[in-house]
């Protein structure tokens, strides 16, 4: 027998904001103003990452085609005070129920759900300062300024999870597929044998004119599931985004409660939240003459353990919208609760401060931190009051005393970025 495929709506994409414009070293030079001040101007913001949900997305197959999205740098700063042009954004279109990981991390960055609500997930550099913001009573004529910001950039993972009022769960075959398919438009594909729904399906079902449910016929489960077996935690995931769920019980199985109680056994065990989410019991198939037989008896069984039971056929379409209405019902009391899983609060501060010094294989020393590497990277080698202003920054940050510290010498390469620097103590 071949090992059914697992279906997993997932893409991994690049995604990199702007770098800021440069600053510049300019002096106004007019008729009749020989010693002009300085009027560099600011460099332009470069572009953010913008996150955004689109309704009319469900898959995130788009991505296939394209996997790096790069926002622009920010336009270079002009003479007289001209600031540069900020770099436009680049917008990340993304289906709801959409969950954005950094994969070298695995951490959780947004949870997107709510169509028309971008989030900013990468801002662009800021623009670096021209000579005129450097200007003071005592350094009337600075001859320096700043590069840009560089922007961030990084890797993510992302995951779709279906969102849906209702979601059908239930062993494989019992009959998910032809229940959806007969209260609603959508065409799953059906056959009499496990694992024929290998992909989540959604379908609406309109009850009257103002009321109308969201359906997802979720693939089956089976002992193992939380752990990866059968189709696994592949769409055990899905059902997290559901309110109600309609538990499907083949009536024909050998023991329909003990079916009940392994797919329940199974929610849990993955997320004890999908079993205390509200239940619709049905027993499905019976339009078989065996199951209407069996039906008081499987009733009595439910009813032990608090469950009332619907018979219905989705086969027959017998019993369909008298379960509709009940899991609408439900659906009325339930709360929108989110995935529970915390999206961390970014904090430029944690990771500024910190940086790390190491010996290279050549002797040299390097030091390695996201503040320091950007105020290398926006500094101007060509200019020396930009180099002291760089020089002095080291020295706040504590990046001297650690070098000193670490046996530094008069002479040494130290390598910050791209950079190379001697060191004078």
């Amino acid at each position: 027998m071949t090992e059914a495929p697992i279906f997993i709506d997932e893409a991994r994409i690049f995604v990199a904001s702007g770098k800021g414009g440069n600053g510049i070293v300019h002096f106004r030079r007019e008729k009749f103003v020989p010693h002009g001040g300085p009027g560099g101007g600011d460099g332009g913001k470069g572009g953010d990452v913008v996150l955004e949900v689109r309704a009319t997305m469900n898959t995130l197959s788009h991505f296939r085609g394209q996997r790096h999205f790069k926002a622009k740098n920010g336009g270079r700063g002009g003479g007289n005070r001209r600031k540069g042009r900020n770099g436009a954004d680049v917008v990340v279109p993304l289906p709801p129920g959409t969950m954005v990981r950094r994969e070298d991390t695995g951490d959780l960055l947004a949870d997107m759900v709510q169509p028309g609500e971008p989030m900013v997930l990468l801002q662009g550099g800021r623009g670096g300062r021209g000579n005129a913001r450097f200007a003071t009573s005592r350094n009337q004529a600075p001859r320096m300024a700043e590069k840009g910001e560089p922007g961030d950039s990084c890797w993510l993972n992302l995951e779709l999870r279906l969102i849906a009022d209702i979601g059908i769960v239930g062993l494989p075959n019992a009959g998910k597929s032809t229940l959806l398919a007969a209260v609603t438009r959508a065409q799953p594909k059906i056959a009499a044998y496990p694992f024929t729904t290998l992909a989540p399906n959604l379908g609406v079902a309109d009850l009257d004119d103002e009321i109308s449910l969201v359906l997802a016929d979720i693939p089956g489960l089976i002992e193992g599931a939380h752990k990866g077996l059968g189709l696994g935690t592949a769409f055990l995931r899905h059902i997290q985004r559901t309110r109600v769920l309609i538990h499907l019980v083949d009536g024909g199985a050998p023991d329909p409660l003990v079916d009940f109680s392994q797919v329940n056994t199974e929610l849990a065990l993955f997320d004890p939240q999908l079993a205390r989410k509200p239940q619709i019991v049905a027993i499905n198939k019976i339009d078989l003459p065996d199951v209407k037989k069996r039906m008081p008896q499987i009733e009595r069984e439910f009813a032990k353990k608090g469950y009332e039971v619907h018979a219905i056929s989705g086969l027959a379409r017998t019993g369909l919208r008298k379960l509709l209405y009940a899991a609408h019902s439900a659906l009325q009391e339930s709360e929108i609760k989110p995935i529970e899983e915390a999206v961390p609060e970014y904090r430029v501060e944690d990771e500024l401060v910190e940086f790390e010094i190491t010996r290279e294989p050549d002797g040299a020393w390097r030091v390695a931190g996201k503040a320091v590497e950007r105020a290398a990277e926006m500094t101007y080698w060509e200019y020396d009051e930009a180099v002291r202003r760089f020089q002095r920054l080291l020295d706040r940050m504590g990046v001297e005393d650690e070098l000193r510290q670490a046996g530094a010498q008069p002479g040494d390469t130290v390598r910050i970025g791209d950079h190379e620097l001697e060191w004078q103590d």
